[in-house]
């Protein structure tokens, strides 16, 4: 070996050594794949983030270790035609607790992660990953707090004023409630939920409120509000306990102060923000991350004040013979058609999210099995007689359904994953039976496999 290609050699091994030692001492973990997923590099950091996914003690496969918590991503990895550049950022994968907890005993294992994927070039992908779980947390609490400062700071003069008794009544008439809603004086006696759409607030969520007002303080939300006419606007509602109210009074006696202020003029921004967050590019639905994040809200209420809860999972039945027929694009006018159906056969209050490829998830607060069986058959009909529009034709397809709920033997601490785990057993009975169908979860259930799609 010649001296030069000798110094050239030596040059090489001590910038590979200097990678090897980044990697190993990045802050962050980083996994190199093949463009199917197959793991070629991995940090210490990584493995310590993703053992929790593993089944059998191995990470031989990033797509297949995130196959139950971002069953998405290996869709995007397919589906990013540029030779190289950002697949995803900052995609929020949430991890099952309860696995987590028994791969690290007695550490605080990370429940919400980053992921951020780059295709390096034709054969390599390369993924960054963090645990954010104290940063998602703050972020929340963070947007809790500029809602309290916009809501006390802002010159508010469309706002309507009304205090409330302890079962969340409305006591007192005054002028700023009809300027604002357009409601008279026979408001009072009334629940505050006339101030929302029909099916943007349950019974049980009128009560959250006010308990999420005792417990810190006040509670705010905002979004659709309703005046008397029927009419709508984009609203903020404020509720906070009064300081020198008798618990033990009058029933009827003012116990809580409720403001209400019309913020339209802040709703597209609001929006705007919503989507990118929260939203899903393609369907405009709820994203896999709002759909967990609403679905552990709720699951936290139900501790507090048990009411029934369920869930449907829902999948395009052939989903991958209409991509093969009809190309990606036709595939993606069949999820923006069902996305549509969706949206309409649910409430409000209902979280409609597309959870992966074509995949579908519905969070039902304060419904039963029975009655959210009876939903999920409405939006099957619905699917199976109206063909998707595209290119001129019509494309004709189906879906299957399995509708899971809270069960009372469960325990205290049900989590969510082993809600949309029973719904997803239930899909797939009814993927085995024939598709076009909606299934039950029942114990017996088995949960099925990628076959059966």
């Amino acid at each position: 070996m010649t001296p030069d290609a000798a110094g050239e050699l030596a040059r090489m091994n001590a910038e590979y050594e200097a990678l090897i030692q980044f990697l190993y001492l990045a802050p962050v973990g980083l996994v190199q794949t093949d463009g199917a997923g197959a793991v070629t590099l991995m940090n210490p950091i990584a493995a310590q983030l993703l053992m929790p996914l593993s089944r059998d003690g191995g990470l031989d496969n990033l797509f297949a270790a995130l196959e139950s918590v971002a069953p998405e991503l290996r869709f995007l990895a397919e589906r990013f035609e540029q030779p190289n550049g950002k697949i995803c950022d900052g995609l929020h994968v949430h991890l099952h607790a309860g696995a987590a907890a028994k791969a690290r005993p007695g550490k605080p294992a990370p429940q919400i992660l980053s992921l951020t994927l780059l295709k390096l070039d034709g054969a390599r992908l390369m993924a960054v990953i963090a645990d954010v779980t104290a940063q998602v947390q703050r972020e929340r609490q963070l947007r809790q707090n500029e809602a309290w400062l916009n809501a006390i700071l802002t010159g508010i003069t469309d706002y309507a004023l009304a205090s409330l008794d302890l079962d969340g009544r409305i006591c007192e008439w005054n002028p700023s409630i009809g300027r604002v809603t357009g409601f008279g004086e026979d408001a009072v006696g009334q629940p505050y939920s006339i101030f929302y759409p029909p099916d943007a607030l349950t019974l049980d969520h009128q009560c959250d409120r006010l308990r999420e007002a005792d417990d810190n303080g006040w509670s705010l939300d905002e979004g659709p509000r309703r005046r008397a006419d029927g009419s709508t606007f984009w609203g903020s509602v404020l509720i906070a306990p009064l300081p020198d109210r008798e618990q033990d009074g009058p029933q009827g006696g003012p116990a809580y102060c409720l403001i209400l202020r019309d913020i339209s003029d802040k709703r597209e921004a609001a929006e705007r923000r919503r989507r990118d967050v929260f939203g899903d590019h393609l369907t405009g639905l709820a994203n896999r991350r709002a759909f967990f994040e609403a679905a552990e809200l709720e699951l936290s209420r139900n501790q507090a004040a048990p009411r029934p809860t369920a869930v449907i999972a829902i999948d395009a039945d052939r989903f991958k013979a209409i991509n093969d027929r009809y190309g990606h694009p036709g595939g993606d006018a069949v999820l923006q058609h069902m996305a549509g159906i969706l949206a309409d056969t649910f409430r409000t209050v209902d979280i409609v999210a597309r959870i992966g490829g074509e995949e579908f998830a519905v969070l039902l607060p304060s419904t039963d099995l029975p009655r959210a069986a009876v939903v999920a058959e409405r939006l099957r009909a619905a699917i199976a007689s109206e063909p998707a529009p595209f290119d001129g034709a019509a494309i004709r397809y189906t879906i299957s359904a399995g509708v899971a709920a809270l069960d009372p033997q469960d325990g205290e601490h049900p989590g969510v994953d082993l809600l949309l785990k029973r719904a997803d057993q239930a899909l797939y009975a009814a993927k085995r039976a024939g598709r076009n169908r909606v299934e039950r979860w029942r114990p017996e259930l088995v949960q099925g496999g990628a076959d059966a799609a």
